[in-house]
């Protein structure tokens, strides 16, 4: 029997998040684990008179692959993918992890050889995301490996996720939509703004955002959401973070992160475990020490850390500093085939100011 909030949870996706329409080319990514949700998603979108797909993703494979793959293997494009890129209208990708750590053991120069190699698909995604012409969304689907990273059962991480995403709200749908009103209204006074300094433990950092874009975020390209973000001025980041949480990317745990900023670049980085992986992923491309997005976490349904960035970085108290590739969409003009988001947790002793005025305070916003 399915559950009757993965339904709901469907119903979002496909009605609120992705706005579904009769006849759009309509790609499903995610593991075998979720398919309950992916057949779900498939039934609404068919009634709804869209062309559904799905692509099943198998762990093993990538592992395989970095293994086995030569230089020219790691640094081939496919056309076929290629050509999916530029047709289809809509993707969806559900994270549903078998092991979290499948990648550890890899070595970290290939997999920056291969983000390296793949940068043109990644720039032209955000550009046909930029203009309007893909809509996309990334979700969860709960797993035990996602549960035991996150310190809970699986009935425990069900529900956890299913609270962050409020499918239990009367109308789901009403409740992202009056998020994106109250959003509105802190966006509209932060893009009169130019200077933000964050205030925190280790944590002494400044950067523009003088007539970038803030982006509203309400259940849109990440489910569940909550932030708005903006991309900084590409040279002005001076100062030092130290970040709060462990962070996983490529299928490797990095922790303890700090970094040192001078004129928008990373001049200095340590880690507690993973620092050779930070560091080389720093030096994959030009952009990569420097920022391309500024964040605030709006979630306040999502209390707890869970070594998942896409519930992570929504955590109501929270900022969270992208290095890498920015947004078009927010005006960021810094390209790299890395987007990392970074955690720092402001809910004991954090403040922000714009302009020299106080504007959040231990995890609030004052204005």
């Amino acid at each position: 029997m399915v559950d009757e909030r993965l339904r709901k949870l469907a119903e979002i996706l496909v009605r609120h998040s992705l706005s579904i329409k009769k006849n759009d080319l309509f790609l499903i990514n995610g593991g075998y684990l979720s398919i309950p949700l992916i057949k779900e998603v498939y039934k609404i979108a068919l009634q709804i008179g869209a062309n559904p797909y799905v692509k099943i993703g198998v762990e093993d494979l990538s592992e395989l692959f970095f293994k086995y793959a030569s230089e020219e293997q790691l640094t081939y494009v496919s056309p076929i993918i290629k050509y999916e890129l530029e047709k289809v209208d809509v993707r969806l990708s559900i994270l549903s992890p078998e092991n979290t750590r499948y990648m550890t053991n890899m070595d970290p120069k290939k997999q920056a050889i291969r983000s390296r190699s793949q940068q043109e698909l990644h720039e032209r995604f955000l550009e046909r995301s930029a203009k309007g012409e893909l809509r996309w969304c990334i979700t969860q689907f709960p797993t035990n490996a996602a549960a035991q990273d996150a310190s809970m059962s699986l009935m425990e991480y069900e529900d956890f996720l299913f609270k962050a995403a409020h499918v239990d709200e009367k109308d789901p749908v009403e409740f992202w939509r009056k998020l994106k009103e109250k959003q509105q209204h802190l966006i509209d006074i932060l893009e009169a703004k130019d200077k933000i300094h964050i205030i925190a433990e280790d944590t002494d950092l400044t950067l523009s955002v003088s007539k970038r874009k803030w982006i509203n975020c309400y259940g849109k390209e990440n489910f569940p959401d909550g932030e708005i973000f903006t991309g900084p001025i590409e040279n002005t980041a001076e100062g030092y973070i130290r970040y709060s949480f462990p962070t996983v990317y490529g299928g490797r745990l990095v922790d303890g992160i700090q970094l040192w900023f001078e004129k928008g670049k990373v001049v200095k980085s340590k880690a507690t475990v993973g620092e050779e992986f930070l560091e080389t992923m720093l030096n994959m491309d030009e952009g990569a020490r420097r920022i391309g997005e500024f964040a605030f976490g709006t979630n306040y349904g999502i209390k707890q850390y869970t070594k998942n960035t896409l519930f992570d970085e929504k955590i109501g108290g929270t900022i969270h500093i992208a290095l890498g590739s920015g947004y078009p969409e927010t005006g960021s003009v810094n390209k790299s085939s890395l987007h990392w988001d970074m955690m720092c947790d402001l809910r004991e002793n954090g403040e922000v100011y714009a302009d020299d005025e106080l504007i959040y305070k231990k995890g609030e916003f004052l204005i």
